[in-house]
C-alpha cells in the first residue's frame, strides 16, 4: 500500500464511531483515498454519522495530529502494517465475525495471518498441569505446522506462545487487547518483542491507544475469528476463554477442551464446554484432526488470494499423472520434491524453487489432509 493510502486509511480510522459504515464506505469505493474523495455525500449514503463526517473533512487539528503520530510508528521498524478491510492481506476467517474490525494493526509477518492457525487459551491463574498441558500442545501443534494464536495474557497463553516458539520452526500470534505498541502484562515485554521479530504481534487499537474493560471481550472476537478453531486447556465457569471459546463456535469454528479434575475449579469451564457441544480431546492429533475440513476450505480462499494457480517457474509437465495433489504445478512440484525420508524446510525450498513463505502455506495443509507427515520442523509423505 502507497503512503497516500496509507494516510488515507489513517484517516479512517481516526474518524472513530461505528465500524459498519466505514467498512460500507470502503467497500462502494474501493479504496481509502477513493473514501476520502467521495466527499460527504458518499459518507452520509454510507451511515458515518456527523462527527464521522466532520473528522474526515478536517485536514488539520488533534486528528491529524494523531495520524502523524501512528504514520510515524508505521514507519519507525520494518515489518509495521495496518491493514484495512478492503485490502487483500486481511484475513478471510476474520471477515465472517460479528463487527469485524475496520483495520488490524499487525508488527511482524502479516502472512501469518492467513496461515492455518489454531488458538490456544485458558485461565490466567492456570494450575502447573494446566501451563504444562499449554505448553505440550501449543508445541505439537506448531511442529505440526499451524500456527498457534494466543493473547499473551499470564498463565495459559504465555505458556501457549512459548510452546510455540520452542518448535524449531514454530510460529505464533499474540492478538493484543492492549495498544499494538503496548504489551500487557508488563513482564511479557521481552514476548511481545520475541513475537514480533519471528511471527506477528496484532491488535486493533493504534499506537498508544487507551484501553477499557471491554477491551479484552473485543480482543476475544479477533483471536476466535483468526482461528480455524479453539483449543480451551482449563477455564473456570465464567472467564475469558469461556467467552472466546462461544464467540469461536457462533463463527462456525471448531471449539476443543482438555478435561481436568473434578476437584479443581479451573476445569470447571471445559466441562461445561463439552457438555455442551465442545470436542474432548487429549492428544495435539485429536485437534489436528478436526480442523482438517476447515483447513480445507481456507485452503480454497488461500488460492484465490495468490491467484491460483500460483505461478511456478520450469517444466512441471513431469509431474502429469503423479498419485500426489494436482491441485495447481506448484503443489505436484512439493509432492515431487517430498520423500519417505524426512526433509528440511530448506531442502525442499532447494529441491522446489519455491519460496518459504509458498511452501509454508501448502505443507500444513497437506499434513491436514493425511498426505504429509511433520517431525521436528521435518516434513516426509505420509505412510498410506
Amino acid at each position: 500500500m502507497d503512503r497516500e493510502e496509507t494516510l488515507a486509511l489513517l484517516r479512517l480510522i481516526a474518524a472513530a464511531g461505528r465500524r459498519a459504515p466505514r467498512r460500507r464506505l470502503l467497500e462502494t469505493q474501493g479504496s481509502a483515498s477513493a473514501a476520502l474523495a467521495a466527499g460527504r455525500a458518499a459518507w452520509r449514503a454510507a451511515g458515518l454519522d456527523t462527527a464521522q463526517q466532520g473528522s474526515l473533512g478536517l485536514r488539520s487539528g488533534s486528528g491529524a495530529d494523531v495520524v502523524t503520530a501512528w504514520a510515524g510508528w508505521l514507519d519507525a521498524a520494518p515489518g509495521r502494517r495496518v491493514v484495512g478491510w478492503h485490502e487483500p492481506d486481511y484475513p478471510a476467517l476474520l471477515r465472517e465475525i460479528d463487527s469485524p474490525p475496520l483495520a488490524l494493526w499487525v508488527a511482524g509477518d502479516v502472512d501469518l495471518l492467513w496461515h492455518p492457525s489454531v488458538g490456544v487459551i485458558g485461565s490466567r491463574a492456570a494450575s502447573a498441569g494446566g501451563i504444562g498441558n499449554a505448553r505440550a500442545f501449543a508445541r505439537a501443534l506448531a511442529d505440526s505446522g499451524l500456527v498457534v494464536v494466543s493473547g499473551m495474557a499470564a498463565g495459559v497463553d504465555t505458556a501457549a506462545h512459548e510452546g510455540a516458539l520452542a518448535a524449531p520452526e514454530g510460529r505464533t500470534v499474540a492478538v493484543l487487547g492492549t495498544a499494538i505498541d503496548r504489551p500487557y502484562p508488563r513482564r511479557n515485554t521481552g514476548l511481545h518483542a520475541c513475537i514480533a521479530a519471528t511471527g506477528a504481534v496484532v491488535s486493533e487499537l493504534p499506537p498508544g491507544a487507551e484501553y477499557g474493560r471491554g477491551a479484552f471481550p473485543s480482543r476475544n472476537r479477533i483471536l476466535a475469528g483468526l482461528s480455524l478453531g479453539v483449543l480451551v486447556v482449563e477455564a473456570a465457569l465464567r472467564s475469558g476463554a469461556a467467552i472466546t471459546a462461544r464467540l469461536a463456535a457462533e463463527s462456525g469454528r471448531e471449539v476443543f477442551a482438555i478435561p481436568g479434575s473434578i476437584h479443581n475449579p479451573k476445569a470447571r469451564g471445559c466441562h461445561r464446554l463439552i457438555r455442551d457441544g465442545a470436542a474432548l480431546v487429549e492428544t495435539p492429533r485429536e485437534v489436528l484432526d478436526g480442523l482438517a475440513p476447515l483447513a480445507a476450505a481456507l485452503a480454497h480462499r488461500l488460492r484465490g488470494r495468490l491467484a491460483a494457480p500460483m505461478t511456478c517457474t520450469g517444466d512441471t509437465s513431469a509431474m502429469a499423472g503423479d498419485d500426489g495433489p494436482t491441485a495447481s504445478p506448484c503443489h505436484q512440484r512439493l509432492w515431487q520434491a517430498l520423500g519417505h525420508d524426512p526433509t528440511s524446510m530448506d531442502e525442499l525450498v532447494s529441491r522446489t524453487g519455491l519460496t518459504a513463505a509458498e511452501l509454508g502455506s501448502m505443507l500444513p495443509l497437506m499434513e491436514l489432509e493425511g498426505r504429509v507427515a511433520v517431525e521436528h520442523g521435518r516434513y516426509s509423505r505420509k505412510s498410506q
